[in-house]
Order: C-alpha cells, then sequence, then structure tokens
C-alpha cells in the first residue's frame, strides 16, 4: 500500500503539471486518466485513498486551480465498466469502478464521467432495458455526473437518445463513432439538435472528435484529427455551442497542429 500511495501522489502531481500546461496553452478541456490510484478500484485495494490527508492536499490544490482558471475536467472509464451486463459480477465490478472515478475526479472538481451503453448479448432492446435498470441503481452522485455516448459498433446516437428519454442521462456526441455506426433515418443536423437538449438545465454540451486511422470508418483512431474532419464537424455544429475534447494518438499536439493551422 505504501508504494500504492507513493505512485498515487505522483500521479496527482503529474495531473497539477499538466494543467498548468495546459493554461499556458489555453487548453481548459482534459480528460484525467483513469489510472491516478493504482489499482483503485480492484478488491485488493484496502487503502481509503479518498481520505488521506496527503491526497486531499493535492486533489484540492487541482480543484481550487480548475475552479480559479474555469478548467472542465472528465474521465472515462475503460471498455470494460459495463453496467448493462447479464453478469452480475461484471456489473458489480462496473459499479465499483464508477464509484472509484466518481471519487477521485469529484475532489479534483471534474463534472463529467463517460461510458458506453455496453454489449448487445443478442437483443439490443434487453440491452438497453438493462441498462436503464441498473442506471436506477446508481448513487445520486455518480449519476449527477455519468455521460452516455454512442459507439462505433453498437449503439448508435438514436439508440443513446432513447434511453435518455427514459432516466435523462445527458449524451456525449462521437462525430467519428456516427461515422462507423450512423443512424440514418434522421439528419445529424435534428439529431444534434436533440443532444444538446439532453444538456439543457446542467451545463455545456461535450462532444468528441477524432479522426479515423486509414479511413473514415475505421474505427481506430487517427495520430491526430484531420483537419477536413475538423473543419466538417465545426461546420455542421454552426451556432450550436459544446465543449470539443480531441481524441487522438498524438494527444495535445493534434489540439496544437488543427490550432496552428496545419493539415
Amino acid at each position: 500500500m505504501a508504494k500504492v500511495k507513493e505512485l498515487t501522489l505522483y500521479n496527482l502531481e503529474s495531473v497539477k503539471t499538466i494543467l498548468k500546461w495546459n493554461k499556458e496553452n489555453n487548453i481548459n478541456f482534459f480528460r484525467v486518466s483513469s489510472d491516478i490510484v493504482p489499482f483503485g478500484s480492484h478488491e485488493i485495494l484496502d487503502w481509503d485513498w479518498w481520505m488521506d490527508e496527503d491526497v486531499l492536499s493535492l486533489t484540492s490544490e487541482i480543484k481550487t486551480f480548475q475552479r480559479k482558471h474555469g478548467m472542465r475536467l472528465t474521465v472515462h472509464p475503460g471498455q470494460y465498466t459495463i453496467i448493462n451486463s447479464p453478469n452480475e459480477k461484471v456489473v458489480e465490478n462496473a459499479f465499483r469502478d464508477l464509484e472509484y472515478h466518481y471519487k477521485f475526479i469529484n475532489l479534483m472538481g471534474g463534472t463529467d464521467m463517460v461510458i458506453h451503453v455496453g454489449g448487445v448479448y443478442g437483443d439490443k432492446t434487453e440491452a438497453k432495458k438493462r441498462y436503464i435498470e441498473n442506471y436506477k441503481k446508481l448513487s445520486p452522485e455518480i449519476r449527477s455526473i455519468l455521460i452516455l455516448e454512442n459507439d462505433d459498433k453498437s449503439f448508435h446516437v438514436k439508440d443513446v437518445l432513447e434511453i435518455n428519454e427514459e432516466i435523462g442521462v445527458p449524451v456525449c456526441f462521437d462525430i467519428h463513432h456516427h461515422r462507423c455506426n450512423p443512424y440514418e433515418e434522421e439528419s445529424l443536423g435534428g439529431l444534434l439538435d436533440r443532444v444538446i437538449k439532453t444538456w439543457e438545465n446542467l451545463r455545456l454540451p461535450k462532444m468528441h472528435i477524432s479522426s479515423g486511422k486509414n479511413s473514415k470508418t475505421d474505427a481506430s483512431h487517427h495520430d491526430f484529427i484531420l483537419r477536413e474532419d475538423y473543419d466538417s464537424f465545426i461546420e455542421l455544429l454552426g451556432e450550436r455551442d459544446a465543449d470539443l475534447m480531441f481524441e487522438a494518438k498524438q494527444k495535445e499536439l493534434a489540439v496544437l497542429r488543427i490550432r496552428d493551422g496545419e493539415q
């Protein structure tokens, strides 16, 4: 546990360094790593890190910096955090992982925790129902920051909008996932208007942009955001306001490249 604490404090110091660099470079939207606390959601961890004075000191510094500069911090639990699984153990692990992510991002002043619907398991309708049922079992604190994103294979934007209609979970629209897994029976502009409405009276909508590694419908992410993909999405958004997160292998370099006008 001493080594876990040492790594946790190192990771939090790294977050401070990153946010200061981001501020200097006018980047005010940042996804915090899920790996802040090693084994953070694992049953083996018996250290109450969220009550540790050294941890609280660092997270308090981060939160003060975040508030002072109006930064938006978000987290995205991994692909195995699935709350609609028919396997109770998988759901139990997912709940524990969401609790872990909530604890650290809340201490830092973060506002968004993004997940996907999960698996289809042979019946999409039943899979969506399980998501809705298990969502209702989450704590009010977790539900207050949980966001649902369309994915590139199973649940398109119309699916997540239907879930929103049942439980009110805000929708994070991913333009690249939409290209890979489109819903073509409704105009994209109309779908975006519906997505924006899911954030009404909450906060500014959060959206994702990425480019396919080898083609527009390649689910693998490119090192950078291609200029044509960025320009077309900005044109599509028009007057709609949103915080846009770049998902690219080169991370902040992808942001700087677009900002500098490179192709």
